[in-house]
């Protein structure tokens, strides 16, 4: 099975660090112990964590960053979404259907992607997503109109030009309408189409080694738009160059009306016969699974992104999250897409999964600290980079985010800055760091082309919807 090799020891403080943030009113750490440390500080060297204690032990530094009255936290990670969707936000004639009726208005509109497309909405979605506290985020980019170009290599340009640690997924459709799919002939491929490129793109972008900032996996949309060869040929190509597997799976009661009418079975039944049964694994939503999948899907070790903004938007239910967690089950969290959710803020993710997993077992069943967690050490156990990234120990990767508590939103929050964290707001990082480079600050994009990328992707937004 895949596996991440150990992060490499943490620096010495021979000399200065490169940033220390200092005099946190807290720090959680999310590290084994669940460290929560007062009046804390984390230095980063190099871009990876080479430090983490208690006031007065701080390192010298030669930048700085002032957390006073703040809480720290691990930079939050994505663990599933579609950018590109950013340019049909609320698009009005698919604001009332469900899943199916959605995605049939849209796939016309999406058959426009291109790679200027790809590029702007890819920069676009990275700046929103730091500014709600997310530091590495996938996209499940599986719409590759005919003549589009390489769309996951423009996505992996604005990755790296915004500094932004991304897992982009080569996704893919190959049953259209034709076939009895859902998506139009214009954004469908051949298996073989499907497979080449896939193994280009790993062998192009896919960076192994520790604190890795681009990694690529593989990605079928659905059981609805791929066919199950196209799955088993995937996960053994996966298997083959050692890369992780994404799909969506029980996301809609359609999608168990249709794998019972079209392969006479359930679609986690199906997951399992195509060979996605794995740890190499992450699914999206999971919200149909019955009690007997939940436990293989914990058996398997096969990580599922909870979206629960999407989820409701959607009118989709309610995924069992704390059945999932019993189970063993990697739960992370995910914005989904811009056109289903229409934001895209962890912030907003871990808040509302909070607030959907007390709704459905009570309130104790969900506290801050344990939507915190599933937007760091869930995220990174799905991603398949456990003790890398969602976690502020030495050796880890240099992401981490300052939230501020100041105003009217959190007067009288006083005793647990965690649970004021999620249970206040709305809130926006103050300062988000990747490593170690600051993209956001005092609660600004660093970045100076912001105003110039909105344009030119409201230009494209515009060029969309008028056809």
């Amino acid at each position: 099975m895949s596996s991440t090799p150990p992060p490499p020891p943490a620096p010495t403080h021979d000399a200065p660090a490169d940033l220390l943030v200092r005099n946190a009113a807290l720090i959680a750490t999310c590290d084994a112990q669940r460290r929560e440390i007062a009046g804390g500080w984390v230095s980063i060297t190099n871009g990876v964590v080479s430090g983490v204690g208690d006031a007065g032990t701080e390192p010298p530094a030669k930048r700085t960053i002032d957390a006073s009255g703040c809480l720290v936290t691990p930079g939050l990670i994505n663990t599933h979404h579609h950018i590109y969707q950013n340019l049909t936000r609320a698009y009005l004639p698919a604001t009332s259907g469900n899943l199916f009726t959605w995605l049939t208005e849209l796939y016309p509109v999406w058959s426009q992607l291109d790679e200027e497309a790809a590029y702007l909405s890819a920069w676009i979605g990275f700046a929103e997503l730091a500014l709600g506290g997310c530091t590495t985020s996938m996209d499940h980019l599986y719409v590759h109109p005919k003549g589009g170009g390489d769309l996951i290599t423009a996505e992996i340009t604005a990755a790296k030009e915004f500094g932004f640690r991304f897992h982009a997924t080569r996704g893919s459709m190959s049953r259209s309408q034709k076939d009895g799919g859902l998506p139009p002939d214009s954004v469908v491929q051949t298996d073989d189409e499907i497979l080449a490129d896939s193994e280009r793109l790993v062998k192009m972008h896919h960076d192994r080694s520790p604190h890795a900032m681009i990694q690529v996996a593989l990605a079928p949309c659905s059981p609805f738009s791929v066919t199950p060869d196209l799955m088993r040929s995937t996960a053994e190509l996966a298997e083959k160059l050692d890369v992780r597997l994404h799909t969506h799976l029980a996301e809609d009661v359609d999608e168990d009306t249709y794998c019972l009418d079209v392969y006479g079975c359930r679609p986690v039944e199906l997951f399992e016969d195509v060979g996605w049964g794995s740890n190499r694994s992450w699914v999206a939503h999971c919200v149909y699974p019955n009690a007997e999948e939940i436990e293989r899907l914990g058996k398997w070790g096969t990580g599922v992104a909870h979206c629960p903004s999407s989820n409701q938007i959607l009118g989709a239910g309610f995924a069992p999250i704390a059945e999932f967690v019993a189970a063993g089950v990697p739960v992370g969290l995910g914005c989904d897409g811009s056109a289903s959710a229409d934001s895209a803020s962890l912030w907003t993710e871990a808040r509302n999964a909070m607030l959907m997993g007390r709704h459905r077992k009570g309130p104790e069943s969900m506290q801050a600290r344990d939507a915190l967690e599933l937007a760091t050490l869930g995220g990174a156990k799905c991603l398949g980079r456990e003790g890398e990234i969602g976690v502020l120990t030495p050796g880890a990767a240099g992401d981490l985010v300052v939230w501020g508590f100041e105003g009217v939103r959190y007067a009288g929050a006083l005793s647990d800055p965690i649970e004021a964290w999620l249970r206040c707001g709305p809130t926006s990082a103050r300062d988000t760091v990747i490593a170690g480079e600051s993209v956001v600050s005092s609660g600004l994009l660093t970045n100076p082309n912001v105003e110039e990328m909105l344009t030119r992707h409201r230009g494209v937004a515009t060029r969309w919807q008028s056809r």
